[in-house]
């Protein structure tokens, strides 16, 4: 669920008047970009954090050739694209909560940390332009970012499979690599795609031959 607790007592955060107490107030609201919704719900042990996805989509921002791109502008927003879920935490499907309301708990979210933490200051006017970027999708860059935040989520989910022996994610994987636009994204995510067969194809092989090794072992006589 999200994080109600931590929400409501940042939802009624007014400034204190001094610029110093309130921007390290939004200093420490960082560190509250904890543990994806996703794969809380799906068991995973020690899953990455906001934080984790945000940052392994900056370096994706930087591994892209399309030389139509304004690369620092993509890094800007892979880390700023998730920041309202400080506040309001990841909200997932299984919350209930509708595309309405959760845009407007993040708009909300974005509105004290910029006016009453940040004081309009040139960087929280920055950070509220990249955020309004991201969400309107109205340039390359932020559909760009839109398919790295899809991608990234497919490829911690064959990393789970893979290194926790996770149950298959179908549904991450589902849910992303189909609606990937950018080009070079959709080849990532057809590379992703062909790792996991093989990784599948290998899990298989090997529970096919521990099988046979089963079936051919004696069975030991009773006494």
């Amino acid at each position: 669920m999200p994080n109600t607790s931590k929400s409501d007592e940042s939802k009624s955060y007014l400034s204190t008047g001094n610029v110093s107490i309130d921007r390290l107030a939004f200093f420490h609201i960082l560190e509250r970009l904890k543990k994806r919704t996703g794969w809380v719900n799906n068991n995973i042990r020690n899953p990455e954090s906001i934080s984790d996805h945000m940052y392994r989509m900056a370096v994706l921002s930087m591994c892209t050739s399309d030389k139509n791109l304004d690369v620092a502008k993509c890094v800007m927003l892979s880390v700023v694209h998730d920041l309202a879920e400080a506040q309001v935490g990841d909200i997932a499907p299984s919350h209930g909560i509708s595309k309405e309301e959760k845009s407007r708990l993040e708009a909300e979210a974005m509105h004290i940390f910029i006016h009453e933490m940040l004081h309009d200051s040139p960087a929280a006017q920055r950070i509220g332009a990249l955020w309004k970027e991201y969400e309107d999708r109205e340039t390359p860059e932020a559909r760009f970012v839109k398919d790295l935040d899809r991608f990234e989520m497919a490829t911690q989910a064959l990393e789970y499979e893979r290194d926790l022996n996770a149950s298959r994610l179908q549904s991450f994987y589902d849910s992303s690599i189909p609606y990937i636009e950018h080009p070079e994204v959709q080849q990532w995510g057809q590379d992703l795609l062909e790792e996991r067969g093989r990784l599948l194809g290998a899990i298989h092989s090997a529970k096919s031959e521990y099988s046979m090794i089963e079936g051919d072992m004696p069975v030991e006589e009773e006494a």
